[in-house]
């Protein structure tokens, strides 16, 4: 079946009480949990455990959900560089870090799914403190850990992101996982890759993954832990205005007054003259124009969808958004840099007092869809439509038996064009019993009566769902 899922942010637990979120990611329709565990939050000292954070989160899926649990090897006692958040690195005592694993594994078998050593492991000095042979060597230990343990779930390769798929195949960072997947081939049992730059690139991306395991005999399939946009990794003209001021607060040294480091100076350099930047960027910035604001956001709901469905017709299994939230409620930081890429790529904040998780943008309510009516699929596959390559279609797969139909279509266009596009009323073939049409907003599109299976669907660059059921339920 395939399984939408969120990720609970990279610190649960870590910066403060761990909170409830379980109820709000089900009222999401979503059905897996991707959290993160550090070494240090279970075993603060040696040999002895604490599992307050481990056990709260359990308890958010008990009963309706299962967890992929990304474990960092962060300590200040047990690894070569002393830490309780990144980057982790290599455990001076591999035994002891076996000897954890294996415990939290334990602890938690009956709700986690996938076991995840490490995320983003080549992106070294921020996510990995280690070399690719360090790495190998930890995921090894990893890997007999959790399989010393009856009933474990699947264990999953560190996340290959952006860093390794805006390079060529010969760079250090595919060199990294060629290392890995060359030393310690069957220490994992699915790979996982993060899609945060042009949605249409997503096919690219999986066979570029796909050829790395091949190259080194591995056979693994692969899962998405992380996909979301609009980011700035998907719009070189932001991208060229961020590496401009970067250039320039570089030029002042490394540190500014009070120390400030160079990152934090661009960006307090970009604010200075926020209305001279071009949209793709003012986007990503807090108090950009309403327009721009409203832009970005539309952009979110057609990425919801054009992104899961580019990912799951080339045969992944599942599909993690990245994130259900801020990390704690309350904080906000405008000057940091890595906001650019995920700040508003949350589906939900915290509002009241006490604080609750509710809808912070509308691309909740178009996953939430989406989740929806991919309930009880088996597959995702392209629709070849001839000439028309401007027009993505496709069909949701689902058991024999089945009365449930979805198909999904939208015309080709860059994200910010996408707005201007004009309708096309797009002659499509309908054969199921019952018609439901809503568009990327989780918006009703009326629909006239159809003859013969005849319809014309408003085609834009906004994804149209058609469904045998209704589409605007939870389901």
């Amino acid at each position: 079946m395939l399984t939408m899922g969120v990720v609970r942010g990279i610190s649960y637990g870590l910066f403060g009480p761990p909170e409830d979120f379980g109820a709000a990611a089900r009222d999401l329709n979503a059905r897996l949990i991707r959290a993160y565990v550090y070494w240090h939050q279970v075993e603060p000292t040696p040999g002895e455990y604490d599992w307050t954070v481990v056990d709260r989160l359990l308890a958010q899926v008990g009963g309706w959900g299962r967890l992929w649990v990304t474990v960092c090897s962060s300590s200040p006692w047990a690894t070569r560089t002393a830490t309780t958040f990144l980057p982790p690195s290599p455990p001076l005592d591999p035994e002891a870090y076996g000897r954890f694993v294996a415990a939290l594994v334990d602890r938690a078998r009956q709700h986690v799914e996938y076991w995840q050593c490490e995320n983003e492991p080549s992106n070294t000095g921020l996510l990995w403190a280690g070399s690719a042979e360090e790495y190998a060597s930890l995921l090894e230990t990893f890997a007999a850990a959790v399989r010393s343990v009856p009933g474990a779930g699947h264990i999953v390769l560190g996340g290959i992101g952006y860093d390794a798929l805006s390079t060529e195949a010969d760079s250090e960072q595919w060199e990294f996982f060629d290392t890995v997947c060359s030393t310690v081939p069957d220490a994992f049992d699915v790979a996982d890759v993060h899609l945060y730059d042009d949605p249409r690139r997503i096919p690219a991306h999986v066979a570029a993954i796909r050829d790395l395991l091949t190259r080194n005999a591995c056979d693994q399939p692969l899962v998405v832990g992380e996909f979301g946009g609009p980011t700035i990794l998907g719009f070189p003209e932001a991208e060229h205005a961020l590496q401009t001021a970067m250039l320039s607060a570089l030029s002042g040294g490394p540190d500014g007054p009070g120390g400030e480091s160079p990152d934090r100076r661009a960006m307090r350099a970009l604010y200075d003259r926020l209305e001279g930047l071009p949209p793709e960027l003012q986007q990503f910035l807090d108090g950009c124009p309403p327009e721009v604001a409203s832009r970005r956001d539309r952009i979110a709901c057609r990425e919801v969808v054009t992104r899961a469905l580019f990912a799951l017709a080339e045969g992944v299994p599942l599909a993690c958004w990245w994130d259900l939230a801020p990390e704690v409620p309350g904080y906000s930081d405008p000057y940091n840099m890595l906001g650019l890429v995920s700040a508003r790529l949350a589906l939900l904040d915290f509002r009241g007092d006490p604080p609750e998780l509710v809808d912070a943008q509308p691309a909740a309510a178009t996953f939430r869809m989406l989740a929806a009516a991919l309930r009880g699929a088996i597959a995702v596959e392209r629709i070849t439509l001839g000439d028309r390559g401007d027009v993505h279609a496709f069909t949701v797969v689902f058991p024999d038996g089945s009365d449930k139909a979805v198909q999904v279509l939208w015309r080709d266009a860059g994200a910010f064009e996408g707005d201007a596009d004009a309708r096309e009323a797009f002659e499509w073939q309908w054969v199921h019993d019952g018609l439901h049409v809503a568009n990327a907003f989780a918006e009703a599109v009326p629909m006239p009566a159809w003859n013969h299976g005849r319809l014309a669907v408003p085609l834009t660059a906004t994804p149209i769902l058609l469904s045998s059921t209704p589409l605007l339920t939870v389901g």
